[in-house]
C-alpha cells in the first residue's frame, strides 16, 4: 500500500510532459468542434434543392447571355444596322420571282363595273403578293353599291384573280326626278338616266318604297293579267300601295293584303269588265266595300241623261 502511494505522490520527472486530466480532454475537443457552422449547413440544404440548381444551371447562363446581349444592343449603330439586314432579307425573299403579281383579271362584273373595281385597286404591276392586302383590297370593292360580295386571290403565274358577284336589278325606284335600279332587297345597284334605258323592269315611286320591295314584287307577278296596262306602283304614306294603270286609272289597297285584294279586282275586271268603264279610282281599301269613282267625263254624261231623262218625264 506505501508503495502504492509514494507512486501515486511521486513527483514528475523533470524533462516529462504534465499529465492532462480527463476533463480538460474534453474541453479541448468541445473547442475545436469539426460540425459545420450554421452558413455552412443552410449553403448545403440550399444547394440540394432541385429549384436552386436548376436555377444556377439555367438561370446564371440565360442572365448573363441577356446581360451581354443588352450591352451589346446598347448601340444604337448595331441596332440599325441588324434593322437593316433583317429587311434586306426579307425584301429579298418577298421579290422572289414565285411571289410577284404582273397581272390583274376581273370575272363576273360589266365592263362598266369593271372598271369602277380597277379604280378602286390602283396596282402598278409587277407587285410582291406579301405588299397586297388582299382583305382591305375586298372591302373596298364591296362597298360598291353593284358589289354583293367578292373574292380575291392570287393565283399561280402571278395572276391576281377578282371574282364579283353583282347585284341584280329588279325594279326601278322613282325618287323625284332621279331613277335608282335596286335589287330584291331593296339595295341600290345602280342610278339610271332615262326610264326607257330599262323597259323591261318595273317602276315603283314613293318614299319608303325601297324597304318593300319584295311586296311590290309580288303585287307586279300578281298584276301579270293587266300587264299591258300597268304604268306601276306608288307607295302612299309608307303604308300601301296604289296601282297605276294607263287612262289615269287607279286602284287603291289596303296595307294589310294587298296582293288579295289585287288579284279580287282582276278577278271581277276579268268577269265583268270593270277597268274597261269610266272609273278612276277602285277603292279597295276596305275589301268589305269597295267604292268605285267615275270620272269626269262618265260624271257628266251621266247627269246629261238624267237631265235628257227628267225632260221627257215631264213632256
Amino acid at each position: 500500500m506505501r508503495s502504492l502511494i509514494r507512486r501515486g505522490n511521486a513527483k514528475p520527472e523533470a524533462g516529462s510532459a504534465p499529465a492532462v486530466s480527463g476533463r480538460k480532454r474534453r474541453k479541448g475537443r468541445a473547442a475545436h468542434d469539426p460540425a459545420p457552422s450554421r452558413l455552412a449547413y443552410r449553403l448545403s440544404r440550399l444547394w440540394l434543392t432541385p429549384s436552386f440548381r436548376r436555377m444556377l444551371r439555367l438561370g446564371v447562363p440565360l442572365a448573363l447571355i441577356t446581360g451581354a446581349a443588352v450591352f451589346w444592343f446598347h448601340d444604337a449603330g448595331r441596332r440599325q444596322a441588324i434593322t437593316d439586314r433583317i429587311a434586306e432579307i426579307r425584301r429579298t425573299i418577298e421579290e422572289r420571282p414565285e411571289f410577284m403579281v404582273r397581272m390583274m383579271a376581273i370575272d363576273g362584273a360589266t365592263p362598266k363595273l369593271g372598271q369602277a373595281v380597277r379604280g378602286l385597286v390602283p396596282l402598278t404591276f409587277p407587285i410582291s403578293s406579301f405588299d397586297l392586302d388582299l382583305e382591305e383590297m375586298r372591302t373596298r370593292i364591296e362597298r360598291l353599291d353593284a358589289v354583293a360580295r367578292a373574292q380575291i386571290r392570287v393565283r399561280p403565274g402571278g395572276l391576281l384573280h377578282i371574282q364579283v358577284t353583282e347585284r341584280v336589278p329588279e325594279v326601278i325606284w322613282r325618287v323625284g326626278d332621279a331613277l335608282y335600279l335596286l335589287d330584291r332587297e331593296g339595295h341600290p345597284v345602280d342610278r339610271l338616266d332615262q326610264r326607257t334605258d330599262r323597259p323591261d323592269l318595273p317602276l315603283m315611286a314613293g318614299v319608303g318604297a325601297h324597304e318593300q320591295v319584295v311586296e311590290a314584287l309580288d303585287l307586279f307577278a300578281a298584276a301579270e293579267p293587266m300587264e299591258d296596262r300597268l304604268r306601276g306602283l306608288v307607295r302612299v304614306g309608307e303604308r300601301r300601295w296604289d296601282v297605276v294603270l294607263d287612262r289615269e286609272q287607279r286602284i287603291m289597297l289596303p296595307e294589310a293584303g294587298a296582293v288579295a285584294a289585287l288579284e279580287r279586282v282582276i278577278a271581277l275586271d276579268q268577269a265583268q269588265d270593270m277597268l274597261a268603264r269610266d272609273l278612276s279610282t277602285v277603292d279597295i281599301r276596305n275589301p268589305a266595300r269597295p267604292t268605285l269613282r267615275l270620272t269626269d267625263y262618265a260624271v257628266g254624261e251621266m247627269r246629261r241623261m238624267q237631265s235628257l231623262q227628267v225632260g221627257a218625264y215631264r213632256q
